[in-house]
């Protein structure tokens, strides 16, 4: 009888170390995969198959005058490349001359979009959905703002143009250099103003606008966001081109 029952004990704790073992393994192979996977740019090691390429994004030339350009253009199937990569919520692609300028909104829908942790990167109070309203601060239950990105209860922007993950930044930039090779530079950003003021010259794109009195102000936006640019560029309705 003793027998009979210290052979099941024993055949017991053999099998919780083999699945013990295999649950180890496959969580490590787990671990692995999806860090090589589409949906986490935290990872950013030399083996990350996302990584292994020159950087594609940001500036690379070291012209001082590469955002200034001669015209520009809303590409709306690569916006939709871009917004169709995990992490992005909403994409704005334009094209000019010489360069592709790219604003989005992220979600949670991929890891390690940003480049460091903390709520500080964005730039929403989502608290408000917790109480339900709008303006966790007024108590406003609806938002005034017409603006697609606005403080409180939307998808996510970032201050600066490095509060962006690195490796969030080199697949949007191979996204769209393999839409578009003949792009000499991809810059790219998620702050606030700038996606709002790109989503306003898509508007002027998709109403049939000429763009070519709009280069000014567009320069100056990206040249203000990406470049060395000083001056502060305004809405596009208050532009004496509205």
């Amino acid at each position: 009888m003793a027998v009979r029952q210290i052979l099941p004990a024993r055949r017991l704790v053999a099998l919780a170390c083999g699945i013990a073992l295999v649950c180890g393994l496959t969580g490590c192979n787990y671990t692995s995969y999806y860090q090589k996977s589409a949906h986490d740019y935290s990872s950013r090691t030399k083996n990350d198959p996302k990584m292994m390429r020159v950087r594609s994004y940001g500036s690379t030339t070291g012209n001082p005058k590469q955002h200034e350009n001669r015209y520009f253009e809303y590409s709306s199937k690569l916006s939709y490349d871009v917004k169709a990569l995990p992490g992005v919520n909403a994409a704005i692609v334009m094209l000019t001359d010489k360069n592709a300028y790219v604003a989005i909104l992220t979600d949670w829908s991929a890891t390690g979009t940003k480049s460091h942790g903390g709520a500080s990167t964005r730039e929403q109070d989502n608290t408000g959905t917790t109480e339900g309203v709008y303006n966790v601060d007024t108590g406003g239950r609806t938002p005034v703002d017409r603006q697609l990105v606005t403080p409180y209860n939307s998808y996510f922007t970032h201050k600066d143009v490095s509060d962006l993950s690195s490796e969030l930044r080199q697949v949007i930039g191979d996204t769209v250099r393999k839409g578009n090779p003949r792009i000499q530079e991809v810059h790219i950003s998620a702050n606030k103003e700038y996606v709002n003021q790109m989503v306003e010259f898509a508007k002027a794109s998709w109403g049939g606008r000429d763009l070519q009195p709009l280069v000014p102000e567009f320069n100056k936006l990206v040249n203000y966001t990406f470049g060395q640019g000083n001056e502060i560029p305004l809405p596009l309705n208050d532009t004496p081109y509205k």
